[in-house]
């Protein structure tokens, strides 16, 4: 045999017993995976909150023998696993927090926890499976530092508090970890994240060279008119006629600015505030909303024209308008670098299987993972946590009362953390 083919061949005997290797370890771990998720899903908390999650994970990674810190961004958890060869930094990402939502499913571990949101009281509850995504970490972590021989470089743990928005007057989640340096020292070179769904089959993994998910950008639009007696509206500059204008006028910036052919964009008004009587025309009336693109230009473009359409609707109708875009909060697009997505597709082919594998179209929901991608090349996934007998449409949707998935969608989600990592590893050494 050629020397170069024998190098080929002894290459691909070592991928495929260290595939082998992966496969039985995830294998061994799932029933702690299964295990971790429940004790997370019966114990949820609120972003920024995370207080006794964190204290969990961290006891368990210093368990493992990790380099641990905590109070990341308020309550994340970071774990550095230190192979001592030269090698390229790894960062995989898992979220913590929980959502305000009073679950309602027949789980015998469905959570019955309470917590504070915004100064109320209200039910908390793991309804978008972060509970998954911290359990399908905390076994990526074991199996990695088991396999540390085989590993080249550092692999870095984050666990993020925060992703689904910090409470009134706080900040918090991805933005916050970048800010306060959590991809440097070591400095990361690339970074993996999944998300579990609940309406795609298990087994499956699906992805997306570029925008996988949505940038968001909320607004506020204030119209400021005259009040009048409701009986004279000639006495008036109405806010109420003016917003009613004014939010069907945003509607065609998307509909006619917009090549839609190249990307889906939303603008949505989501609140509207004003008045208090029928006989009385109010003063002023607020409108907030949401705006999700998938591109950098379209996003400009709708920072531009937003606007420009609400100050000359007003305009026309004698009002004024204040606007603050963003509002609170802005998550650029989360966009899975082409040249990695490229590098790293055979593992996903080989990790799932040539047909589970599926490359899909991205999404309007937006994830603050995006924060960690903008800084360095990364790739975010969709793992399938839906029964194969369950029907797409019947599939419960996250953010809802009814939300559950199947767990066994988690091993894939396992091994493809741990494939991620130990591929890059092994193409991309120094």
């Amino acid at each position: 045999m050629h020397k170069h083919s024998l190098c080929l061949a002894l290459l691909g005997f070592s991928a495929l017993a260290t595939a082998q290797d992966v496969e039985q370890r995830a294998t061994q771990i799932e029933p702690k995976v299964i295990e971790w998720r429940r004790h997370f899903h019966q114990h949820p908390e609120l972003s920024n909150r995370e207080f006794e999650t964190a204290k969990y994970i961290e006891k368990y990674l210093r368990g493992l023998g990790l380099e641990v810190q905590t109070g990341v961004a308020k309550t994340g958890v970071v774990a550095i696993l230190d192979s001592g060869k030269p090698g390229p930094v790894v960062a995989l990402r898992a979220d913590m927090d929980g959502l305000p939502v009073l679950e309602q499913n027949d789980l015998p571990f469905r959570s019955k926890v309470t917590g504070e949101h915004n100064g109320n009281k209200v039910p908390v509850m793991h309804a978008c499976g972060h509970d998954t995504h911290m359990a399908m970490l905390m076994g990526a972590a074991k199996i990695l530092t088991d396999m540390k021989s085989e590993l080249k470089g550092k692999v870095k743990f984050i666990f993020q508090p925060a992703e689904e928005g910090a409470p009134r007057g706080e900040v918090g989640g991805a933005e916050i970890m970048v800010k306060e340096g959590v991809l440097k020292k070591p400095d990361v070179d690339v970074v993996f994240g999944l998300h579990i769904s609940a309406d795609t089959d298990v087994g499956t993994v699906e992805y997306r060279h570029g925008g996988i998910m949505a940038a968001v950008d909320p607004f506020r639009i204030v119209i400021k008119g005259k009040q009048a007696h409701g009986a004279y509206p000639w006495l008036s500059v109405d806010p109420v006629t003016t917003a009613a204008q004014v939010i069907m006028g945003l509607q065609t910036i998307v509909s006619r600015e917009l090549a839609l052919t190249e990307d889906a964009a939303v603008i949505t008004i989501g609140s509207i505030h004003g008045g208090n009587r029928s006989n009385i025309i109010p003063s002023e009336v607020e409108l907030v909303g949401t705006i999700r693109t998938l591109n950098d230009p379209m996003r400009k473009h709708i920072y531009e024209a937003l606007p420009r359409k609400a100050k000359a609707i007003a305009e026309s109708m004698r009002a004024e308008v204040e606007i603050d875009l963003p509002l609170d909060y802005s998550y650029p697009v989360t966009f899975n670098d082409p040249a990695l997505m490229d590098k790293m597709l055979p593992t996903l082919q080989r990790t799932a299987g040539p047909d589970k594998a599926k490359e899909v179209k991205a999404v309007t929901g937006a994830e603050d993972f995006s924060f960690f991608q903008k800084e360095v090349p990364g790739l975010y996934l969709f793992v399938g946590g839906k029964p194969l007998d369950l029907p797409k449409e019947q599939a419960p949707a996250h953010h809802t009362p009814e939300f559950k998935i199947d767990e066994s969608g988690m091993k894939l989600g396992v091994k493809l953390l741990t494939n991620l990592t130990l591929d890059y590893m092994a193409s991309s050494a120094k």
